[in-house]
């Protein structure tokens, strides 16, 4: 038999890609499918069938499929959940309507209006119970009225329901009691406690990631049995992984009960492939922007990884759970272009989406987009996938000349320009966002562009913002799923033990690490992974006494001591610094929650690389076309496809490069080198790469 192939597939809102390694040969063959919405598992093995087609590899020759979903992230987005009931202590019913109390900063404060909750008052439940902040029981949990909820929740048909308890982050004990009172009384419906989803303080962001875990479980679950079941009927017998926001892969068992660690999978794959194909290329400190039809996703990678937040969001709601920090703006290829009241353009959030797309495409869409700016300057070329799908330049002009052009009184192309100036601009403030505003400066970070529509703009965006690096791998279109092969097992286990200065306690806090400990040690085991494939990173959450806000800080000594204490919080006050310019060395440090992040190695696939020519040699060009850069007047650019370059050639802008899932723009005064594992470094004639 052949050797053992590893199969991954992330599925998107408008494309599923697909990427097919053999690990012994080294080769690499990747596809393209149409997604589906309405069952996204038929895009799925749509892509497998296409894949495998193409191949002549067959399921059982598959040794691992890895998987990138967006079914959670869907879900939540569109308001899409399960009825979903709540479980709450007594006094506790409208804590999910209260949350904060304030409007949130990014919002207008006179038009901002509360989003809806994912579970109405009227589905939650209070229970007579109560738990200290110290573990200690002040109230026994009535069973009697947890049976009596659990009924009146059956009466309103939940497909869901989540316990949140006071404090049962520091006692368990009531809430898992209630869990087993649900199943007897609402068997089949799905039940997510706070202690497992999310076991620390502050009961609004709690709750709200219980009950957003909850909504999506049974859709997630049913996902993932689908594939299970159909996969077992095509006879594959590789397990499955599915990627999950902290960038890391976890089982199909641990998605279906842990789903909303799947809030933003396909974005935190896209990292996690530009994180492994920059370290190959020797490049670990980057800033990456994914740009697709929609949105562009941004974030910061330092020494190989990428920044972790433990306090995001999505959509409107808060969600405190370890994910890649990756910044989200409305500015894709299918953003539409439009003229205010006022005489002003706007570019985005709003979208052409997959349908019916850009005017170009010819579905009925007739709003001018990023896609039709870029077609009608010649940028991109008349088709998408290589020729699979026509885009016409015509209606792209009509578009841009009715809604934009005409309004503002200049031509088509100067409006095509301003679109594309205003959502280049757009996404550099994003990409400052994640280096600027967190004290890093742009010029020494490598800009990889990603995605179908990153590498077009990738030129301009490196100008405006002073990066002296970009680097476009050689597959770009399809990273996030290449980025699935780079994804350890990953698990983060953490506990609010809180700590005030001077008084720790060191006896608790080493008590509570290896508590976290075991329940790491046993995650991986119960995955099979090996104790030399296996580790651990402990860190704590920090703050200044009286503050709300807590830094991350790993824990660099080996064990809990007066000296472990005084490093963690030396490390604490310079990341402030870094942050907020300042840190108060005599203020009292708390130290909040404790945290331990377990991982599973996997074995390295290799990426094929591409064969060697003299280094400097010139590209040869396989055609033209005419494409407008800074003036309205088009000039004829060579073009070049990807596929026929090779290592050590060099391009000098400008020039355009054609491939099945995007087209790199090199502007004139730029130059591009290709390494060996077929990426893209662009650089400023002169600077060198």
């Amino acid at each position: 038999m052949a050797s053992e192939r590893i199969l991954a597939l992330d599925v998107g809102g408008t494309f599923t890609d697909v990427v097919l390694v053999d690990p012994a040969s080294g080769s690499l063959t990747t596809a393209k499918e149409a997604s589906t919405p309405g069952d996204p598992s038929l895009g799925f093995f749509a892509g497998v069938d296409k894949i495998l087609g193409q191949t002549g590899v067959t399921a059982p020759e598959i040794a691992q499929l890895l998987h990138g979903a967006t079914v959670a992230t869907n879900a939540i987005l569109e308001n899409k959940g399960a009825k979903t009931g709540m479980l709450v202590t007594d006094g506790f019913k409208y804590l999910l309507e209260i949350g904060r109390a304030e409007v949130p900063r990014k919002e207008n404060i006179y038009a901002w209006v509360k989003p809806k909750r994912p579970v109405p008052p009227r589905l939650i439940q209070e229970v007579p119970e109560r738990i200290r902040l110290d573990g200690t029981v002040v109230k026994a949990l009535s069973e009697e009225a947890c049976r009596g909820a659990a009924r009146r929740l059956a009466a309103l048909d939940v497909e869901a329901v989540a316990v949140l308890f006071l404090h049962s982050y520091a006692n368990a004990a009531h809430e898992r009691r209630a869990g087993e009172i649900l199943a007897e009384e609402l068997p089949g419906v799905e039940i997510a406690l706070s202690s497992d989803v999310l076991p620390i303080f502050r009961e609004y962001e709690r709750g709200m990631a219980t009950a957003l875990n909850a909504s999506v479980q049974p859709l997630v679950g049913r996902y993932i049995r689908k594939l299970e079941t159909e996969m077992d009927r095509r006879g594959f017998s590789a397990p499955l992984r599915v990627m999950k926001s902290n960038g890391g892969i976890f089982s199909p068992d641990q998605a279906a009960r842990q789903s909303i660690h799947m809030a933003l999978s396909g974005p935190a794959a896209g990292v996690r492939g530009a994180a492994r194909v920059a370290e190959l290329a020797g490049f670990p400190d980057l800033m990456t922007i994914d740009m697709g039809g929609t949105s562009a996703d941004v974030c910061l990678i330092r020494n190989g990884e990428p920044s972790i937040s433990k306090d995001s969001e999505i959509g409107p709601f808060p969600l405190s759970i370890p994910i890649i920090d990756i910044h989200t703006i409305g500015a894709g290829g299918g953003s539409i272009a439009s003229v205010t009241e006022q005489g002003g353009m706007l570019v985005g959030p709003e979208s052409a989406g997959a349908d019916p797309g850009p005017a170009c495409y010819g579905k009925g869409g007739d709003r001018p987009t990023v896609t039709d700016a870029n077609l009608l300057l010649g940028r991109i070329p008349p088709h998408l996938l290589d020729g699979e799908v026509s885009i016409d330049p015509a209606l792209s002009e009509r578009a841009i000349e009715q809604h934009v052009a005409r309004p503002l009184g200049i031509g088509t192309v100067a409006a095509a320009r301003g679109i594309l100036a205003i959502v280049n601009n757009n996404m550099v403030g994003a990409l400052k966002v994640v280096s600027v505003e967190k004290g890093y400066d742009p010029a020494a970070f490598t800009l990889c562009a990603f995605g179908g529509a990153g590498p077009v703009h990738a030129g301009e965006i490196a100008r405006l913002l002073g990066a002296r690096r970009t680097l476009v791998p050689r597959h770009p279109g399809i990273l996030c799923a290449i980025g699935l092969l780079a994804a350890d097992l990953r698990y983060d286990f953490v506990r609010t033990r809180l700590q005030r200065a001077p008084d720790y306690d060191l006896a608790a806090m080493a008590e509570t690490f290896d508590e976290l400990m075991r329940e790491a040690t046993a995650r991986l085991e119960a995955e099979g992974v090996t104790p030399d494939q296996r580790r651990f990173e402990p860190s704590a959450d920090l703050r200044y006494a009286r503050q709300g806000v807590e830094i991350t800080v790993p824990w660099a000594a080996a064990e809990v001591s007066d000296a472990g204490v005084e490093g963690v919080i030396a490390e604490f006050h310079r990341l402030h610094n870094q942050l907020y310019t300042f840190a108060d060395q005599e203020a009292p440090v708390e130290i909040v929650n404790l945290r331990v992040t377990a991982t599973g190695l996997t074995d390295e696939v290799a990426m094929p690389r591409l064969d060697r020519v003299e280094p400097g040699t010139i590209a040869p060009a396989d055609g033209e076309r005419l494409v407008v850069f800074e003036e309205d007047v088009p000039m004829r650019v060579p073009t070049y496809r990807r596929e026929a370059l090779r290592a050590g050639q060099v391009i000098a802008g400008p020039g355009v490069v054609d491939q099945l899932d995007t087209t790199t723009l090199i502007l004139p005064g730029q130059r591009c080198e290709i390494d060996e594992g077929g990426n893209f470094i662009l650089t400023e004639e002169g600077d060198g790469p």
